[in-house]
């Protein structure tokens, strides 16, 4: 039967397994929702309890699916959102917000409540920043934890742990204590490149007690990703996920970083090795992430990092990102007055609402390719959850041009096209960004659930002037996991050589020249326009509300 090896997601919204084979092919594969609690004041929370349960529900109908027997199963790995979970000295989950509830012990990645928290750590100037892009985000966790130390402040003081979500994971299945590489140096500001925290950030920002016992409470001891934790499953983890026990299990990865490691650096479409630092990796979930490497530091301003090592070893990574793009297709859609008469036309048809006005569409333009001139006149920015990169602006609001009286279903088919090219053109930003600073790009490798959006693709590829890559399997984060699995259970000596082995490109497509690259080149010109313009009036009113408080 062969070996096999399981990657374990866990994104915003559930929790997923997959049991590939040694050549990275898919058997099968398994999901379960997990919840979640928004309340006002940007706060968003979830339990580390109910993860872990959708982890095994998961893993063991995956495994059940593929009809393998358990022990054929010679490594497992875990990524997950960078969300912060917070435990107790006994590994008790700790309430993390106002409801109190010990169960909600997640501070979600997207949740913003720590805005203060980060705009005073970004005014201390810490040399530490400069590896994140020049400035801290309230998604990334010292912002967090310390909303807690000034909010929370029982919870702060009974925390024993904080955690990076796939580090609990892997803590979970292991009882090891260690961090990833990956994890810490992306989202806590540990220095990698020189393999140690900096103490003196964590006194600056009023986090100094977390240097205490060689930052036990964060992680004393890093590895590299895919390191063999412990001795592998425990007998309690083996049991709740159907497993044999000390199978091994590799230092986890955040879930963007997974679909990166699934994509970048495998072969092309006929076999030839692929330069991973000629690729951007595009994983398309309710966020997305932009992830590229480079052999040599390059620091781009609002843009993270540059990481040492904190995706694949021996490269340093730059991460780029779009704080909404599948919530943000998703919010915008339904801002429409048709939106409910296109729902119920696309249940009849059996499609889902994005895919029955991308079809709309289609049919309207009569080709895929002509498609996004439907929204000639329409103008969409889409951060209505800020900007990530590299305008760095966690602030940034939505922004739409050229809307009319119109109410009827073409105009909101107008409106889903000019939101993908919106989409589209936050990621050419973050690209020419990259590119001012010496990073050669030309493949965009796409993953997530918006890559399967055909339209959205050939938007993406004619609006970034890139050509878009399609790899082999449907799930490239779940294989990201299974690929630490394999390097940590010994079947390969790297992730660079189980990426050759396991990652390959099936399809490409190409930019459109001429008047269609023209088009896009104008609407992205519109694009920044309205970025701008909405700093500036944020500006204003914010001069205005501060004269009236005066």
């Amino acid at each position: 039967m062969g070996d096999h090896f399981i990657g374990v997601d866990v994104g915003t919204g559930s929790a997923r397994a997959g049991v590939f084979d040694a050549r990275g092919v898919l058997i099968a594969s398994a999901k379960r929702p997990i919840r979640i609690w928004h309340e006002d004041g940007g706060i968003v929370e979830q339990s580390s309890n109910d993860i872990w349960q959708a982890v095994v529900q998961s893993v063991r109908e995956a495994v059940q699916s593929a009809g393998i027997d358990a022990d054929t199963v010679k490594g497992l790995g875990f990524d997950a959102t960078c969300s912060l979970v917070v435990l107790d000295a006994a590994g008790r989950p700790l309430p993390v917000g106002p409801s109190g509830d010990p169960d909600r012990n997640i501070i979600v990645w997207m949740d913003h409540r720590s805005l203060a928290q980060t705009r005073r750590i970004n005014g201390t100037g810490h040399p530490v920043l400069r590896y994140v892009g020049g400035v801290m985000s309230p998604e990334m966790e010292t912002p967090k934890i310390l909303w807690l130390k000034e909010n929370k402040p029982e919870t702060y003081k009974a925390a024993a742990h904080f955690f990076d979500l796939a580090d609990f994971l892997s803590w979970r299945a292991t009882g090891a204590h260690e961090r990833s590489v990956c994890t810490v140096t992306c989202k806590w500001t540990y220095l990698a490149h020189e393999q140690r925290w900096d103490p003196d950030y964590f006194r600056t920002v009023g986090l100094g007690d977390l240097v205490d016992n060689d930052f036990a409470r964060i992680g004393s001891r890093v590895v590299d990703i895919a390191t063999p934790l412990a001795n592998g499953l425990t007998v309690t983890a083996a049991a709740d996920l159907g497993l044999k026990a000390g199978t091994p299990v590799g230092a986890s990865l955040i879930d963007a970083h997974s679909g990166g490691v699934g994509t970048l650096g495998g072969r092309g479409q006929n076999d030839e090795r692929l330069d991973p630092t000629t690729q951007i990796a595009l994983i398309m979930g309710t966020s997305a992430c932009a992830m590229t490497l480079t052999r040599q530091a390059a620091f781009v301003d609002g843009v993270w990092g540059p990481y040492d090592s904190a995706m694949v070893p021996r490269y340093w990574l730059l991460e780029g990102g779009q704080s909404a793009y599948g919530a943000a297709l998703d919010h915008l859609v339904t801002l429409h007055p048709a939106a409910a008469e296109a729902e119920t036309a696309a249940k009849a048809k059996g499609q889902s609402l994005l895919g029955y006005l991308e079809q709309q569409a289609v049919d309207m333009a009569g080709s895929l390719e002509k498609a996004a001139f439907l929204a000639r006149d329409l103008h969409v920015v889409p951060e209505f959850l800020g900007n990530r990169a590299p305008h760095a602006d966690p602030s940034a609001t939505g922004v739409i041009d050229g809307l009319k009286l119109e109410t009827n279903l073409a105009s909101l088919v107008r409106l889903h096209v000019a939101g993908l090219c919106g989409l589209s053109y936050g990621t050419r930003q973050i690209v020419e960004a990259q590119r001012a600073k010496g990073v050669a790009l030309d493949t965009v490798v796409v993953s997530g659930g918006a890559a399967q959006s055909p339209l959205l693709c050939r938007i993406l590829a004619d609006a970034a002037g890139l050509d878009v890559a399609f790899p082999e399997t449907r799930e490239p984060v779940l294989l990201g996991g299974a690929i630490v699995g394999a390097v940590a259970a010994g079947a390969y000596d790297s992730i660079g050589t189980a990426s050759q082995a396991m990652c390959r490109i099936r399809a490409t497509i190409r930019p459109q020249r001429g008047a269609v690259a023209a088009f896009h080149d104008a609407k992205f010109k519109a694009f920044a326009l309205l970025q701008k313009a909405d700093r500036d009036i944020r500006t204003l009113m914010t001069s205005a509300s501060a004269d009236a408080a005066a």
